[in-house]
């Protein structure tokens, strides 16, 4: 009987090699990767004319490709915000809440083979890895809270650890398995050669915003000036894009930095209030949050100008426009840099 196992896919180095050393046994793997909204690929590569050299690939979907293996993409987009929002376990340096992250996506991937009828279940974590997930403390908290118990192997570091039930159940042999730790990829990488994998996700990497510190101080600001912690998908998109400026805490201003961005931020214009300059070559700038008065049109009028091609001409004529309505000709000064003051950009 041909053993089932279901592999987390992050498209990192890790999770590639973790399935391998378990297609290697003989076993059945199909990868299972969970769509947050908060992973960098494709969204600023795809946007970003300057980023247009950089490898525009899915790495879940590439690394299931170099195994031969399915890929199960399964959005939990909604169900992930409690995570986000209300950790158990706190956050991390920055608003990333890698331990209950874990737990939530070891969860969902045990309800999954519980009712696909697979066997157990694969990840590539390496004990000491990641300051917050990946400790020998936590990685029973992982396993227990999740549900998936002693059904949860980690073939890099699994010699590190009591055996599993595939170990015990002679499903896997775990004399073939690995005793990785610490944070060196020296050991994954001499494995990748070993398997003949030469190409593969940079080894240190992490795809998740939320473990960046600007994203996250955008976020924090999100939160507070709303009063709440909700979101959506367009609130996180827009938070990876562009230079994001609060005047006011009833609103702020996302400006685009380069042409892609511009671009990308076109499509929001019937949502958002928006600032184009129309005299100079310049930025497209959506509005966040509250109607502006004539007052606050003119400020902002005023900084998204200090960012274009007329930052130094003594006026600049752009348009502002409601959510969907005709635009409005503006004329003003440029706002001086020194005149936004330091706070009022979010990084």
């Amino acid at each position: 009987m041909t053993r089932k196992a279901a592999a987390l896919i992050s498209g990192g180095l890790d999770s590639l090699l973790a399935a391998k050393a378990i297609q290697q046994q003989g076993i059945h793997v199909e990868g299972i990767n969970f769509f947050t909204g908060f992973c960098v690929e494709g969204h600023t590569h795809a946007i970003r004319k300057q980023d247009k050299d950089k490898p525009k690939r899915n790495n879940a979907l590439w690394v299931a490709e170099q195994l031969g293996i399915k890929l199960h993409i399964i959005d939990i987009v909604d169900e992930y915000k409690d995570v986000v929002i209300n950790p158990k376990h706190g956050y991390g340096a920055n608003l990333n809440p890698c331990l209950d992250c874990k737990i939530f996506m070891v969860q969902k991937a045990h309800e999954w083979i519980q009712k696909k009828g697979f066997d157990f279940l694969i990840t590539g974590e390496v004990i000491g890895q990641r300051p917050m997930s990946q400790r020998k403390q936590t990685m029973p908290i992982v396993a227990q809270e999740s549900g998936a118990e002693d059904l949860l192997l980690r073939p890099l570091c699994a010699k590190n650890l009591p055996p599993t039930r595939p170990e015990l159940e002679g499903w896997v042999d775990r004399e073939l398995l690995h005793d990785f730790s610490g944070r060196s990829r020296k050991p994954q990488m001499a494995l990748a050669r070993h398997f003949g994998f030469e190409d593969y996700a940079q080894p240190a990497g992490g795809c998740c915003f939320l473990t960046d510190e600007n994203y996250s101080v955008k976020l924090q600001d999100l939160w507070t000036n709303r009063g709440h912690k909700k979101y959506d998908l367009d609130d996180i998109m827009l938070l990876k894009v562009g230079r994001h400026i609060r005047p006011h805490k009833s609103y702020k201003l996302i400006i685009s930095r380069e042409e892609g961005e511009t671009r990308f931020l076109s499509g929001y214009k019937k949502q958002f209030q928006s600032i184009k300059t129309i005299s100079h070559a310049g930025p497209l700038a959506l509005i966040e949050g509250a109607t502006l008065n004539a007052e606050q049109i003119r400020l902002a009028c005023a900084i998204v100008a200090r960012f274009s091609k007329g930052k130094s001409s003594e006026q600049v004529e752009l348009t502002y426009s409601a959510a969907g309505g005709e635009p409005e000709t503006i004329h003003v000064s440029p706002l001086p840099a020194h005149e936004i003051p330091q706070h009022w950009y979010l990084l």
